[in-house]
């Protein structure tokens, strides 16, 4: 029994003796996790207060501290190529007011009150309802009292509506009740006409107009008593050189209108605010990221306490390819062509626009863009800029493009170096006679291009289509010749949109129809229409030996500076789109006939000086207009264009002049208007005392 017990005894020492140290073991092991613990705790204060404490500090501030924008500011300047500022901002003052919470309708009445004692408005713009409303809310019982008792019934039963009753209020005040608000109360109604439409909490602009230093100052002055009202330093767009170009230059929003309606989504995500100014059209809506400024940024710290956390910028400044100096040259031809045109030349009742640009053809860079068009107005002749008709405006070109159909016929097969074919009029079953301007008799592939000839165009097209011509016999063309002469004008720029950096540009006008005749117009430029920078990149590839370059006018970005550009952010660069697909051959063959056009008998002798070795092509085609307006085509004209290049033997420029609608369609080529003929040889002169 005592052995009994005395193992018993050994065994539970024994078993407390390992569960001992089992747990000895246990609380080393804890004890070496809670170090570790503590080390990686130790260590990650460390991190956040030594290594990373910048960041967590800037971390901090965001999630504990509001900040704030401050109002738009100026945009970035635009120059020329030579440095000259075109487009730049001034300084502008002006009065606003922001709702204050808590501000009730009859707050804002005396408000409107108190600033009319203080600035003179001019209420012009006053409408009769904005007074009707206006006296209804400065007299609200005389108003109710308006509504009979019935009328106030119907509300409540809701048979009738608020605006119901507005509306028989507006209704029922007499001219004699109107006629008690003199020019005081008729300055405070249109005052708070101005502080209460639109957004309640947006800022409206009260005056900006006509704004005098000493009503600035006297406003300034007492805004301690004129709650919600401010005096700002507003900035807007200055032209040094007026309207020239005026319309691609494009426009910007007004602090008043900010974000277009239509555009809201677009510049939400961004990350704009509603009530900021933006480029609308054109360039400053094409180059709108680049060109629009930092707003300053505050933290605020306290009731209307603000500390500014970083400053705001005036946007990048832009370096156009247009040398402002050749562009109001040729604008001042344009508009004195025009005007001398409807002036001198018997035929231009429907005369009223006219084109020009001048590119680089080595690089795409646009040099001139120039647009203008005529209206009469109370029996007097005005010009308006209509630079953007560059880019949506459509010609039917003539045969200015039978370069680009000579590519077509050379590359086929069914045109060849030096064939000779016989220049008289043609003529399919049940249509008229296709002549050109005259019967040319014998003549080969330069001399067609020379003499513009189209009939020696039209055999070409009858054999790219693998037809058979015979006198007054109909002709089966295959309609895919369509397709191979779009494929390759397509080359040139001709019916696709060229690519130039402006938005908004048209891709032309394709015709649909497929009959055969249609085919041999389009071969002389008298069926698909095209846009003057199609045209322009159309000479300028064939000018630089067959590369299409994508025409640009931003040349270069810089940092905005007070004084001279200094720092550039980046410099633009050509970009070849395409490449013609011809041989080299039929190339130079095209443009040894271009060269003969402008030589003495070409049809574009005396268009360019032949001392600047001028090669090219004019055109001249029937066209259409809708002469009064009702969308109807009715009225049949001529319009002029030339495309051309120099020197021939070292391309430097192109020129591209369009005058659509030239003359009246019954009149003969001699009793044009050769608008076409002196805008081209004095764009070209210019050009070449600028660019000597």
């Amino acid at each position: 029994m005592r052995r009994k017990i005395i193992n018993h005894y050994q065994y539970y020492k024994k078993k407390n003796i390992d569960q001992e140290l089992v747990i000895n073991k246990r609380y080393k092991i804890l004890l070496v996790i809670v170090i570790l613990c503590m080390i990686y705790l130790i260590f990650g204060l460390y991190r956040v207060q030594v290594l990373k404490n910048e960041y967590y500090s800037e971390r901090l501030v965001e999630l504990t501290q509001t900040v704030v924008e401050g109002d738009s500011t100026p945009r970035g300047r635009i120059y020329d190529r030579n440095g000259k500022i075109i487009v730049d901002n001034v300084a502008v003052k002006k009065i606003t007011y922001k709702k204050i919470a808590g501000t009730t309708t009859k707050d804002e009445i005396m408000l409107a009150y108190h600033l009319g004692e203080l600035i003179d408005v001019d209420y012009t713009d006053l409408t009769e309802k904005q007074l009707k409303d206006f006296w209804i809310k400065n007299n609200p019982k005389r108003a109710e009292n308006k509504v009979t008792d019935n009328e106030w019934k119907l509300y409540e039963e809701r048979k009738i509506s608020n605006d119901d009753i507005y509306n028989l209020k507006l209704e029922r005040i007499t001219k004699e009740e109107l006629a008690e608000y003199d020019k005081v109360d008729r300055e405070a109604a249109y005052i708070y006409t101005l502080m209460t439409t639109g957004y309640s909490y947006a800022e409206k602009t009260i005056k900006k107009e006509n704004l005098t230093d000493e009503e600035y100052a006297i406003v300034a002055e007492n805004l301690n008593d004129l709650k919600g009202f401010n005096t700002k330093l507003d900035w807007e767009r200055y032209y040094p050189y007026g309207n020239t170009m005026r319309s691609i230059l494009g426009n910007v929003s007004s602090s008043e209108s900010g974000i277009p309606s239509e555009s809201k989504e677009e510049y939400l995500a961004l990350g704009y605010a509603l009530t900021d100014r933006v480029g609308i059209s054109y360039l400053e809506y094409q180059y709108e990221s680049l060109l629009k400024g930092r707003k300053a940024k505050y933290i605020v710290k306290g009731l209307n306490e603000y500390e500014l956390i970083e400053e705001g910028s005036r946007g990048h400044d832009i370096v156009l390819t247009i040398d402002i100096e050749l562009q109001q040259e040729v604008e001042k031809i344009i508009e004195q062509e025009l005007l001398d045109s409807k002036k001198n030349d018997k035929y231009t009742q429907n005369l009223n626009t006219a084109f020009v640009i001048i590119q680089d053809p080595n690089t795409g860079e646009v040099l001139a863009l120039a647009g203008k068009q005529i209206v009469k107005e109370n029996g007097k002749y005005e010009v308006y800029d209509y630079s953007n008709g560059v880019i949506n405006a459509t010609v039917t070109p003539g045969s200015s493009i039978k370069a680009a159909s000579h590519t077509v016929g050379y590359k086929t097969g069914a045109l060849k170096i030096g064939e000779v074919r016989v220049d008289q009029c043609i003529k399919i079953a049940a249509t008229p006679e296709k002549c050109s301007y005259r019967n040319y008799g014998s003549i080969n592939d330069l001399e067609a291009l020379k003499y513009s000839s189209n009939v020696y165009q039209f055999y070409t097209a009858i054999n790219v289509g693998g037809a058979k011509y015979g006198y007054n016999q109909p002709l089966k063309i295959n309609t895919k010749a369509f397709t191979t002469y779009r494929n390759i004008f397509a080359e040139y720029g001709l019916g696709v949109k060229t690519g130039i950096d402006l938005p908004s540009e048209f891709e032309g006008y394709k015709g649909t129809g497929t009959a055969s005749g249609l085919l041999l117009d389009f071969s002389i430029g008298q069926y698909d229409n095209y846009t003057p920078i199609q045209l322009s990149q159309y000479i300028s590839t064939v000018a630089n030996g067959g590369n299409r370059m994508k025409p640009y006018l931003l040349k270069a970005v810089y940092e905005p500076t007070k004084e001279k550009l200094t720092e550039l952010v980046y410099q633009n660069e050509s970009v070849i789109l395409n490449k013609v697909d011809i041989d080299k051959k039929y190339l130079n063959r095209i443009k040894e006939g271009l060269k003969m056009v402008f030589a003495p008998g070409g049809t574009g002798s005396g268009f360019i000086d032949y001392k600047y070795k001028p090669a090219g092509k004019t055109g001249t085609a029937q066209s259409f207009v809708d002469t009064d307006g009702d969308g109807i085509i009715d009225k049949e004209t001529l319009s002029t264009v030339l495309v051309a290049y120099a020197p021939y033997d070292n391309p430097t420029v192109s020129f591209t002049v369009v005058t659509p609608n030239n003359a009246t369609g019954e009149v003969s080529y001699n009793q044009m208007s050769k608008i076409n003929n002196r805008i081209s040889r004095k764009i070209a002169k210019k050009y070449f005392e600028i660019y000597k």
